[in-house]
């Protein structure tokens, strides 16, 4: 007699996540290419999309009504690919996980060398490389080499010398390995593997295959200065997101663009226009305030974007709550001038209290969680 459990389909042996926006055009040819490579072996393909205006999650569902092997993660309201990787692994419960892009520029048919690396014990990552024997980047410009050239110098701050390609995106990895760096992952940007390889408590053991980076077959690049800066705040979270808050950093930065632009328009409306200083000042005081708001919503709290009306409603909660600050950095300011009569470390003071009360405050109120659930379908 046969228990339930028996009936139950085989599990995956492998699962490759693709996180997708604005992909519609690919996914059906991706799904194509991994039944031409992966043949008999037991896999699935988790497509985890981030609401794509152009219709990719029911491009996807249309497909997994017909393939078993396709499933779709449709995130609402966030984006992100490292955190729509995250959400894509704990969808699968395969052994193996491979990750890759939607848009056919990582060579699937290296999935299978990459699968059959893992008869060596022991072995944690297997990374698709374009920087060891044999890979290349095929037709970038000179100007996108040398920026990823630049970009791996700089990952080689966190992440050992000898991962010739740690911003590659395209890998596989055993899931206990990926599990135990779960906990530890700043999940910012678009380098997951780096963040992978900086946030393991252990050395992981890898090795690189060559393969030779392709044109996008359909769709618009996603490559734009906003996926510099998410490197950029990936690695100052490794390097110092353990005693400050990268977000908080990215939030003071601007607040010190935000001084300048208050300045520029109090010497415009004072000495330029001829305004009186009171008015010029509350003029300036809004449109810093205001440039603050938007860079901070468009940088700094980009996975949590408000747009429409939201836009608006943000931006009167954000003016509400850096006007309290105003008056904390003063009240604090004014009381340790009258300790000490040192000017400078008062002012200090006062700009340190007002700085993290704005941060705190509104990352809570003004970009505070405000997303629906994800929805799935198998």
């Amino acid at each position: 007699m046969h228990s339930e459990q028996d009936n139950r389909p085989a599990l995956p042996a492998l699962a490759i996540v693709v996180p997708t926006f604005n992909e519609h055009g690919n996914v059906a040819e991706l799904v194509r290419r991994l039944h031409r490579t992966l043949g008999e072996l037991d896999w699935e393909v988790v497509f985890v999309d981030d609401d794509s205006p152009d219709g990719t999650s029911a491009v996807v569902r249309n497909l997994a009504c017909r393939d078993r092997r396709v499933r779709c993660v449709q995130r609402l309201g966030r984006r992100g690919l490292s955190s729509a990787c995250i959400e894509g692994v704990l969808a699968t419960c395969a052994p193996l996980i491979a990750i890759m892009d939607a848009d056919l520029q990582h060579d699937e048919s290296l999935l299978m060398a990459m699968w059959s690396a893992f008869a060596e014990p022991g072995l944690d990552v297997v990374i698709g490389s374009r920087y060891v024997e044999g890979g290349g980047v095929g037709e970038w410009a000179v100007s996108r080499q040398l920026a990823s050239r630049l970009a791996t110098r700089l990952g080689h701050l966190i992440v050992p010398d000898r991962l010739q390609d740690p911003m590659s995106g395209f890998f596989m990895m055993r899931r206990e390995a990926f599990e135990q760096s779960l906990p530890h992952l700043s999940a910012v940007g678009f380098k997951i593997l780096l963040d992978l390889f900086a946030s393991s408590r252990r050395e992981l053991r890898f090795i690189e295959l060559p393969y030779t980076f392709r044109p996008r077959l359909a769709g618009e690049s996603k490559l734009d200065e906003q996926v510099a800066w998410e490197y950029f705040m990936l690695l100052a979270d490794k390097l110092v997101g353990r005693w400050i808050p990268v977000r908080f950093v990215a939030f003071g930065l601007i607040g010190l663009l935000g001084v300048g632009v208050h300045f520029a328009a109090l010497f415009a409306a004072h000495r330029l226009l001829g305004w009186d200083f009171v008015p010029s000042q509350a003029v300036a005081t809004l449109l810093a305030m205001a440039g603050n708001y938007t860079v901070n919503n468009l940088i700094t709290y980009r996975d949590r974007r408000r747009r429409g009306w939201a836009w608006w409603s943000g931006l009167l909660s954000f003016g509400l709550v850096c006007s309290v600050g105003a008056i904390a950095n003063v009240g604090v300011a004014s009381h340790q001038f009258e300790r000490d009569g040192r000017w400078v470390w008062a002012a200090l003071a006062g700009i340190l209290v007002g700085a993290v009360w704005n941060y705190a405050v509104t990352a809570f109120y003004t970009w505070g969680s405000r997303t629906r659930p994800s929805t799935a379908s198998a």
